[in-house]
């Protein structure tokens, strides 16, 4: 398991900026980050290797931000790898409530987040033979 930051955002000019902003001059490091939206406001997701100080920075700076458990699977950088984590997922019968990846082209590693409604699911994925990474491989 590994934590995220969820900050609620407003749909503003400059806001993403201003989040980001804090956080690197904070030497905070983001090992990724995903945007969705809504309407009048949007929710940003954040791996970076300094959470709870990151999550009291936030707090501190006014932003509504809150941690969650993601589920962090290894996956080659491969066309279809990412096809067999969610087979195993979806013949498990898994909700995914959201998911997204990154990728590090240098090592063909990549890895995708992924939040379960199902508590289960993390044995089911390494009972298929996936790796599940922990909190400690995104903290220096």
């Amino acid at each position: 398991m590994a934590q995220q930051l969820s900050v609620f955002l407003e749909d503003a000019p400059g806001r993403l900026n201003q989040l980001t902003g804090v956080l690197g001059e904070h030497a905070i490091n983001m090992h990724a980050l995903f945007l969705s939206k809504e309407g009048d406001f949007g929710v940003v997701r954040i791996i970076c290797d300094k959470t709870e100080y990151a999550l009291g920075i936030l707090k501190e700076a006014d932003f509504s931000v809150a941690t969650t458990d993601v589920v962090a699977v290894a996956i080659p950088d491969a066309p279809g790898a990412l096809s067999k984590l969610f087979d195993v997922i979806a013949q498990a019968d898994i909700d995914i409530s959201y998911a997204y990846c990154i990728v590090d082209p240098s090592s063909k590693q990549a890895i995708s987040f992924c939040r379960f409604k199902t508590p289960h699911a993390v044995q089911i994925i390494e009972d298929a033979g996936f790796t599940v990474l922990g909190d400690s491989v995104f903290h220096d």
